[in-house]
């Protein structure tokens, strides 16, 4: 098991923000975990996780040895009368991973297309979009404890997932359905995920985005690839991509209140975005609420808020050379917003980054 020393971040975070690992350590297979909890230097080591670095924001060098988890694989693993269930490598591209589940001809993952990241870091985030989370295709994952070095399997219920969340976020003990559960926040490394695709497919629509393209094309009846291509533009046309400007997607969660509390904010906000929710509560848009604070385009050094979607923040420059935001400067715009939300609406942002 090779492990590097001192490798540039930059290319593994889509922030693009410039910062070291002291040393890195390329995962492939369960071994190679074993490999290195086995080695007398390294064993003893705390270690960090990195994925697809989509959802992380770096404010220094990386101290702990970082396991860049590059599990490759795709396949069906099983078929039952209702669904057909895939599995890919944690180190697979999530995009990537969609794609191929439609090029197979098993729909159900359309909905969450062009989000990045990887597939091992999915479950961790419960990632979603446009009215699909991952929980609601999920089957199974394959972890190994990065103490032991046993391989275990969970299902949903053991993953704990909620809205942007799941075991993987939490230390100690956590609440459950089913009681207690043992938060798994770097004590696991998770190798696979599989996924049950319905076989009785029904497109998941509702959204304004979805059903203005609906009516723009006067397709009423789409396709999983219609919905996937339609998802495809939309999220193109709003959202900047990494490759071209540095950013983490999504920055903020999209709250979630009473519906007294949205009642009061509409009766001073009359244009105010939100969902109802099938519990009673109320979501509120994160984006208009930062727009309506008139953050949309402003800055804080070379980190800002993306013009074209108040919920993105973004590295202006280009990160070479030093040049590009620090870690530092997005967490200081990231606060300036939370407290203009907070001193305008009452509501309290939460970030969906991991600071590192």
């Amino acid at each position: 098991m090779l492990v590097e020393k001192n490798v540039p971040l930059q290319a593994f975070n889509t922030f693009r923000i410039v910062a070291k690992a002291h040393a890195l350590a390329r995962i492939t297979s369960e071994a190679d975990v074993q490999a290195l909890l086995a080695d007398p230097t390294w064993g003893p080591s705390p270690t960090f996780v990195l994925g697809g670095g989509s959802n992380i924001v770096l404010t220094g060098d990386v101290k702990p040895l970082v396991l860049k988890v590059e599990v490759p694989g795709r396949r069906l693993v099983a078929e039952t009368d209702k669904h057909w269930v895939v599995e890919a490598g944690a180190g697979e591209a999530w995009h990537d991973f969609v794609t191929w589940t439609l090029d197979q001809g098993y729909p159900g993952l359309e909905n969450m297309a062009l989000i990045p990241g990887t597939v091992g870091a999915a479950p961790v985030q419960n990632v979603g979009a446009y009215g699909v989370e991952l929980q609601d295709r999920f089957e199974s994952l394959d972890a190994i404890d990065l103490q032991t070095g046993q391989v275990f399997t969970l299902n949903a219920a053991q993953c704990a997932f909620g809205y942007r969340d799941s075991v993987f976020k939490h230390g100690g003990a956590m609440p459950t359905a089913g009681g207690q559960s043992l938060g798994l926040k770097d004590r696991a490394l998770i190798l696979r995920v599989r996924f049950a695709l319905p076989k009785a497919w029904k497109p998941v629509l509702g959204y304004a985005d979805l059903e203005r393209k609906m009516l723009e094309t006067g397709i009423q009846q789409p396709t999983a690839r219609q919905i996937y291509n339609w998802v495809c533009e939309v999220r193109r046309a709003k959202l900047p991509d990494p490759n071209v400007i540095g950013n983490a997607g999504s920055f903020f969660k999209n709250p979630t209140v009473t519906p007294e509390q949205c009642a009061d904010i509409i009766a001073r906000e009359p244009k105010v975005v939100h969902y109802p929710l099938h519990d009673g509560s109320v979501k509120l848009a994160a984006g208009w609420l930062i727009d309506a604070c008139g953050w949309k385009g402003k800055s804080v050094g070379q980190a800002g808020v993306y013009d074209k979607q108040a919920l993105v923040l973004v590295n202006r420059g280009a990160g070479v050379d030093g040049n590009g935001a620090t870690g530092g400067e997005v967490m200081t715009l990231a606060k300036a917003i939370q407290t203009s939300v907070y001193e305008r609406f009452g509501i309290l942002l939460e970030s969906e980054p991991v600071v590192v």
